[in-house]
């Protein structure tokens, strides 16, 4: 089977006053129907990632590097009408804050048709009819009502139904989730968890979540990959990275979590604080705040270890006990 998406020595630049280093030779693949969620802190990279698949970068100063395949189409190939026709089609995304993705002075209905009669050519009565059955897809009461709100008329978890339904009017085979459940609470959340599950089963879809917090990974995936200033660390399934955590980076953010804590006690953290993005890593960029950091690991980037099919962690650590895929490189050569 070919994978629906595969991302190969993504790098991107930011260029300025200085040259801001997001991202730094990740790779990544996604098979058709999968979940897979980025992980990591603010700043890893995560949303870059998302935005340079739909090519929303500025491109004035952004220069990026390596290939980006989703269902056959070369993304870093896209430009004009061919580049208007992948985004909403081929792949759609959701926002982290939907009030600021959604147009304030249309209707919700005037902007999930405007979008299906971009891509499918249909009458604008279809298309309205298209939006109705997806504001009732996703569960909004009183659909036919909601159809004609604007978005500051409804609720955060509302709207941010609302978002989905329009990320997914077309049904496209790829959607990108940048944290959308970062802005609601906890019941809102999980209900807005399930209802994405369900729905990629329905549309056969596959999904790149990205988000900061570990429950919300463990419930939305099949895979997780772990990033850390601008690379993947630890890639597994849910339950190989919850029980079998092998990068001391994933093992810090599992350990950094409220589960399992006990009332009146400090909670677990990752001591430092993420390096700074004026340069492109060319040692392993979590040894300063890693307990189990050796000379070796200021000196080079990380070989990449194979503990099992679908496995992969960066650390030295795994010498010995793994498979290793790629060699650590001198910082000459990164």
């Amino acid at each position: 089977m070919s994978p629906l998406m595969e991302i190969r020595d993504l790098t991107v630049r930011f260029h300025g006053e200085r040259t801001v280093h997001a991202v730094n030779g990740l790779d990544l693949t996604l098979q058709p129907g999968e979940v897979i969620t980025i992980l990591g802190e603010s700043g890893s990279g995560k949303s870059v990632t998302l935005k340079a698949l739909l090519k929303l970068l500025p491109e004035k100063r952004t220069e990026i590097g390596g290939t980006m395949t989703v269902d056959g189409i070369d993304v870093t190939a896209l430009t004009g009408r061919r580049l208007s026709d992948y985004r909403g089609k081929a792949v759609s995304m959701i926002f982290q804050e939907p009030m600021l993705a959604l147009d304030p002075v249309y209707t919700i209905g005037d902007q999930i048709a405007e979008a299906v009669r971009r891509h499918d050519r249909v009458s604008r009565t279809k298309a309205m009819d298209i939006a109705l059955d997806m504001l009732t897809r996703v569960r909004i009461p009183s659909p036919e009502r909601r159809l004609r709100n604007y978005p500051h008329e409804m609720s955060g978890g509302m709207r941010q139904r609302a978002m989905i339904a329009l990320a997914l009017a077309c049904r496209p085979k790829l959607l990108l989730a940048d944290e959308p459940t970062t802005a609601l609470d906890a019941t809102v959340q999980i209900q807005v968890l399930l209802l994405l599950r369900e729905l990629q089963k329905e549309f056969g879809m596959g999904i790149v979540f990205v988000t900061h917090d570990i429950g919300v990974a463990v419930e939305i995936s099949d895979r997780i990959a772990v990033m850390y200033a601008g690379n993947i660390v630890e890639e597994g399934t849910v339950s190989e990275i919850i029980k079998d955590p092998r990068h001391p980076y994933t093992k810090g953010l599992l350990a950094a979590n409220l589960h399992g804590a006990t009332r009146g006690t400090s909670l677990a953290s990752i001591p430092g604080s993420p390096p700074p993005l004026d340069a492109r890593p060319n040692n392993c960029a979590f040894a300063p705040r890693c307990a189990h950091a050796r000379e070796e690991c200021l000196e080079a980037l990380p070989p990449v270890f194979r503990p099992g099919p679908g496995r992969r962690v960066a650390c030295v650590l795994e010498r010995g006990q793994s498979e290793m895929v790629l060699p650590a490189r001198t910082p000459e050569a990164a």
